[in-house]
């Protein structure tokens, strides 16, 4: 699939137009994003520390690995809180946030960490925002290798730029989740699964585990798509076997029957931190477990009927599609961080923009409706960018969240899109995969 809509000229115009959309949303992000936020936080009297997400994954890997402590005890949630809020929470306080902020993770998420564990944390915050905006645009190159999409150097450098110039990005810069990081794992196992690298991808897929929420159905597609041509490809599936047994081994030999804790941590996540999938969001709850039930149902069809695919072919980029956009629709966790996931189904419905464009009005709106999304953030912040030439930043500030208006919408768009793409016409999108 060779994109070559007007040859370099075209590609040196999308580069230059890339670049520009990245400082007007760095611009907006440092003057006016960061700044009413902290005047929210302050107005609200949110207590303040480090507001870094990285900072429990990190704290609890020094407490255990340098002092042998528990991660999953009160007594390092409690020391988590004061360096992430500035104080401990009280209850006492109705205005304190409800999210504990408290070490939740697979016990081997310590070992990405361990490297930083006698760092101070400042210095460790730093090289993972940069760390984690690499990730992001270093994961743009290999969806589009797994896809089967070949835009040329210019474009694909032009496609990096618009990833780590977009909220999600800006957001995870600022709170170091470690999305970027489960998501490049993830680019990182279907390119290598489209590569041939089987081994590999299974190795990668099993390190994405520390989100399983967001790893879990593409891991689900891929050792499904193992199990269709199982004497060919069970070597994905033996080596992520293999990698798990591994990682909970040596979690076990750290820190003895930490899975209790992990679980018992996790379930406490739910009740403090999770919120409504954006399906329970938008529709009635009675409904939306309906709509969740059969979308998971589509998305099994689908990735059952498509799973004797070679990798990288047309219905293998679809399914990467279908898994991405309903792993964002079902999550229970609204941040913008997570739509980082949504880059493979946004490269999809642009690498099969001919077949998509002959198909009718209704898929081609919401396709243009998908990309319309993003367009609108990246377009809002030059906006407010450029008119701080004239007008002070300060007083701009009250629309500083014009360019997030449709970033929730894009989740349940994107998708739509997808899922009309694939369905509307049958004949183009659904035959049977060929054997390989």
């Amino acid at each position: 699939m060779k994109l070559n809509p007007q040859g370099r000229h075209f590609s040196q115009f999308v580069l230059a137009v890339s670049l520009l959309v990245c400082f007007g949303v760095w611009h907006w992000a440092e003057d006016f994003a960061a700044p009413a936020y902290t005047a929210h936080a302050l107005a609200v009297k949110r207590p303040i520390g480090n507001n870094s997400d990285l900072y429990s994954w990190w704290l609890g890997a020094r407490e255990l690995l340098l002092h042998g402590r528990n991660p999953y005890s009160a007594e390092v949630t409690r020391e988590i809180q004061t360096g992430y809020y500035g104080r401990p929470l009280d209850p006492a306080k109705p205005g304190d946030p409800i999210d504990q902020v408290a070490f939740a993770y697979p016990l081997y998420a310590i070992f990405f960490l361990a490297p930083t564990v006698t760092l101070p944390f400042q210095t460790v915050m730093v090289m993972f925002r940069w760390f984690l905006l690499s990730a992001i645009a270093c994961s743009v190159p290999l969806w589009m290798y797994a896809i089967g999409f070949r835009p040329g150097p210019l474009l694909a450098v032009s496609g990096m730029v618009l990833a780590v110039s977009c909220f999600p990005a800006v957001q995870e810069f600022h709170m170091q989740n470690l999305t970027a990081l489960v998501v490049l794992l993830l680019a990182a196992a279907a390119a290598a699964t489209a590569r041939g690298w089987l081994l590999l991808s299974g190795f990668l897929l099993a390190l994405s585990t520390i989100k399983p929420q967001l790893s879990g159905f593409l891991i689900f597609w891929l050792v499904l798509w193992a199990t269709g041509c199982w004497r060919e490809r069970k070597a994905l599936v033996w080596s992520f076997v293999g990698t798990m047994a591994m990682l909970l081994i040596a979690s076990e030999a750290v820190y003895p029957h930490w899975i209790g804790e992990f679980l018992r941590a996790a379930l406490a996540y739910q009740t403090y931190a999770a919120d409504p999938s954006i399906v329970r969001a938008l529709l009635p709850s009675f409904v939306a477990k309906l709509f969740s039930a059969m979308l998971l149902g589509f998305l099994f069809a689908l990735c059952w009927r498509w799973r004797k695919a070679p990798a990288g072919s047309e219905n293998f980029a679809w399914a990467l599609a279908w898994v991405s956009s309903v792993t964002l629709v079902i999550i229970p966790k609204l941040a913008a961080y997570n739509q980082l996931f949504m880059i493979p189904a946004l490269l999809v419905l642009l690498a099969q923009r001919e077949t998509i464009w002959k198909m009718g009005l209704v898929p081609r709106a919401m396709v243009k409706a998908a990309f319309g999304c993003q367009l609108w953030q990246w377009s809002a912040a030059v906006m407010l960018s450029l008119c701080s030439l004239l007008i002070p930043a300060a007083r701009l500030r009250s629309a500083a969240e014009l360019p997030m208006y449709t970033s929730l919408a894009s989740w349940p768009i994107t998708l739509l899109a997808v899922a009309l793409a694939t369905f509307y016409l049958p004949t183009l999108r659904i035959p049977a995969a060929r054997r390989e």
